[in-house]
Formats: structure tokens, C-alpha cells, sequence
């Protein structure tokens, strides 16, 4: 199933660490070409020099989520240098923890403007070319906080990851046969994602929580299974976390 992996090209966003650059190189490796999307540009360059000099193929385009004209330009590129794009892995996501009493309005700004409305942006620049093409793939991360509710501390967050589920689902029954739509829901995985919180009491919990956290690496080969499927299977979603967790 590997040559179903080759030469498409693959749009990632939230790629400068963590699951999306693990991705990147994993997919990368089985030779797809990758289109890296992130706001640090220096850890953008560093990931593909990295994989262009192993042999791979990838570019980048600084990227912000929150605004769905850098989105948009994004998924452009791509277009414009190699004349498609095959999937879009709407991965950049953050996770600030803290007690509702806390009223952080501004991190609950930030989580639904980036797990949320980033997801809607990515959508809405790659579906039109899908529909063109009459093939495509969504791939996009929710968390097993979309699933059950990751309370006290979580609620926020869950919010935004049951968002990412109910759109993947509505997706898929809207658009029918041609384009593929998969929901990949991490439990805890070695990323950036537990450094968000900024709240003392449950920064400590989170760290001690992601001592039982697998490689990203492990989400990176999820999400390979899911795209390397000969195109009239549709992995629709996979759950994924440590053997340890229970939640």
C-alpha cells in the first residue's frame, strides 16, 4: 500500500514540531511530497532541509491558522508548485488547561480560533480543488478529549475537539464518495501541546499526566495507514494513546 503514499502531495499544518513535523518526515520517507505550514519559520527551514537532504521533497509557507487568508495561501502553494494536492492534515492545535472558574476568556479565544476555525479554514481551501480533482483526504486531529470530557481543567478544549468530530462526521455524509474524511484522536503523545498551559496548579497536573506519553512518531504512522488505503476505503477514525491511559 506504500505507492499509495508516493507522490501525493500532503498539506500539513502546525508542522514546525510535535506531530506535524513527525509526520511530515515519516510520510516524507515513503515518498510523498510535503508542503510544511507553521508560524516559525526557522523550525520550518530546519524541517525541510532535513528532509530534502535524506531525499525527500518539501516546502514551506509561514502559517497562522487563525487567518484563513495565510490558510488559503498556504494550500496555494501547493497548488501552484505541483499542480494538486492530495491531502490536507489539519493538525496545528493547542491546549491551554485551566478551571472554568479561571475565566481565561482570551485562551478560550485562542482554542477556538486555532483547534476550530483553523480546521473550517483548511476546509474551505482544499475542499474546492478536492471537488475539482473529484478525489481528496481530510485528516483531521481531534483528541480522545473529544470523546469524553477532559474535566476539571479540559472543558474548553473538549469543547473544540467534539467541534472537530461533529464537522469531520458532517463532512463525510455531506460530501459523499470522492473525498475522504478521517478524525485521528490522540490520547497523551511527546509534543508542544502540554507546554500551552499556563495555569500553575494544572500545568503540574498535565505534566504529570504526559509522563505515560508515547512517541509522535506512533501518530505519524496512524495517520499514514489512514491515507496509504486504496481510495475507496475511508478510515473514518482512529482512536490512539498509551496502553497506560485509561481515559
Amino acid at each position: 500500500m506504500e505507492n499509495n503514499i508516493k507522490n501525493k502531495v500532503i498539506v500539513i499544518t502546525g508542522a514546525s514540531s510535535g506531530l506535524g513535523e513527525e509526520t511530515a518526515k515519516y510520510l516524507a520517507e515513503k515518498g510523498a511530497i510535503v508542503v510544511l505550514g507553521a508560524r516559525r519559520e526557522e523550525k520550518l527551514e530546519q524541517i525541510v532541509n532535513v528532509i530534502n537532504t535524506k531525499g525527500g521533497t518539501a516546502i514551506y509557507q509561514v502559517t497562522d491558522v487563525t487567518s484563513k487568508v495565510q490558510v488559503q495561501a498556504l494550500v496555494d502553494k501547493a497548488v501552484t508548485t505541483y499542480g494538486k494536492i492530495d491531502v490536507l492534515v489539519n493538525n496545528a492545535g493547542i491546549m491551554p488547561i485551566a478551571p472554568m472558574s479561571e475565566v481565561r476568556t482570551d485562551e478560550w479565544d485562542s482554542m477556538i480560533d486555532i483547534n476550530i476555525k483553523g480546521v473550517l479554514y483548511g476546509i474551505a481551501a482544499a475542499l474546492p480543488i478536492f471537488q475539482k480533482q473529484q478525489s481528496g483526504q481530510f485528516i483531521n486531529l481531534g483528541s480522545v478529549a473529544g470523546i469524553k470530557v477532559f474535566s476539571p481543567g479540559g472543558t474548553v478544549y473538549s469543547g473544540t475537539k467534539y467541534a472537530v468530530r461533529a464537522i469531520s462526521d458532517g463532512l463525510r455524509h455531506e460530501l459523499g464518495s470522492n473525498i475522504r474524511i478521517t478524525t485521528i484522536e490522540p490520547g497523551a503523545v511527546e509534543s508542544e501541546l502540554k507546554l500551552s498551559t499556563n495555569h500553575q496548579e494544572s500545568s503540574l497536573g498535565v505534566n504529570e499526566f504526559y509522563k505515560i506519553a508515547i512517541p509522535a512518531a506512533s501518530v505519524a504512522r496512524a495517520i499514514a495507514f489512514a491515507i496509504e488505503q486504496p481510495a475507496d476505503v475511508d478510515i473514518n477514525e482512529i482512536v490512539i494513546r498509551p496502553t497506560a491511559q485509561e481515559f
